[in-house]
């Protein structure tokens, strides 16, 4: 045997088995087995445990829709859903070694993550703004100036905050909070004049307060995190088949009537309404959706 044709076979092999590797979820399936889908405790409202313990939530409602579309893809119409319960973390490590199928939750997409593991379009933007008192003229950082700003001890707008502060020369006062509920008391008390975190957790700190009036969420994005759908990493069929349901969802405006029941109206365990309208970031990013973010 020449080696050229030695090489010749085993670059032949190799690729078979390259394309044998990259579809494994859509193989498991059409075998019999089941797709498995991952979700977090207290992901509000991403994905959580209800009342009765039942994984519930944003991401779990758009991943359901996509295990349906895998089951016709598969012809497999009764083909059964596990649920998996992860955590921060180890929720990565689940997906990238095949345990869990899809990470139904509220994962940032970025470039070292994307090292272990795919991602789907985004069905959220988050990022830091401001929550102040309803009576509060303030709308943005800058309105912030020779005030007292607080946000939470060892997080990403805490940074985010001191950096704008210091290049801005703002001269705000910047505040730590042991946690998220000390930083809101802080604002409902005066002792601070914002309150700077996540939008999507101080809508969520908001609506949990006795008097959820009397605080609002105002400002541009101090910070912008992607919130996407993980699955396993070279798995090109399975990715495509995840996307395209994706755009489907977005497209057919069934992920925005997704987005409201759970952003917009009463959910449980509490039945309170977060009211948090979709972003302007989101609804931009949705005309022309993509798995493709900046980060």
């Amino acid at each position: 045997m020449s080696r050229c044709f030695l090489w010749c076979c085993l670059g032949v092999s190799s690729q078979v088995a390259m394309a044998q590797a990259q579809t494994p979820v859509l193989k498991k399936i059409a075998a019999g087995g089941h797709l498995v889908l991952a979700h977090r405790e207290s992901s509000i409202p991403f994905s959580y445990l209800n009342g009765d313990k039942k994984p519930v939530g944003y991401a779990l409602d758009l991943c359901l829709k996509i295990a349906e579309a895998v089951r016709k893809k598969t012809s497999m119409p009764n083909m059964v859903v596990d649920y998996l319960q992860v955590t921060p973390a180890n929720r990565i490590d689940m997906v990238a070694q095949g345990t869990a199928d899809l990470e139904c939750g509220s994962t940032t997409n970025n470039a070292e993550r994307r090292q272990k593991v795919a991602f789907t379009i985004p069905h959220f933007i988050t990022g830091a703004r401001l929550l102040v008192r309803s009576d509060s003229p303030i709308t943005l950082l800058e309105g912030l100036e020779g005030k007292r700003l607080v946000s939470t001890k060892g997080t990403t707008p805490l940074k985010a905050a001191i950096q704008a502060n210091r290049e801005r020369m703002l001269r705000i006062q910047i505040l730590e909070a042991s946690d998220h509920e000390k930083a809101v008391e802080m604002v409902e008390k005066g002792e601070a004049d914002a309150f700077v975190m996540d939008d999507v957790l101080l809508y969520g700190l908001a609506a949990s307060r006795p008097n959820p009036a009397g605080l609002k969420v105002v400002g541009k994005f101090l910070t912008t995190e992607p919130l996407a759908i993980m699955l396993p990493k070279g798995d090109p069929d399975f990715k495509a088949l995840v996307d395209e349901e994706m755009r489907h969802l977005i497209y057919s405006g069934e992920a925005r009537t997704i987005y409201n029941k759970w952003f917009m109206q009463p959910i449980p365990p509490k039945n309170t309404s977060l009211s948090m309208p979709m972003s302007y970031l989101l609804k931009d990013f949705w005309k022309y959706p993509s798995d493709q973010v900046p980060l």
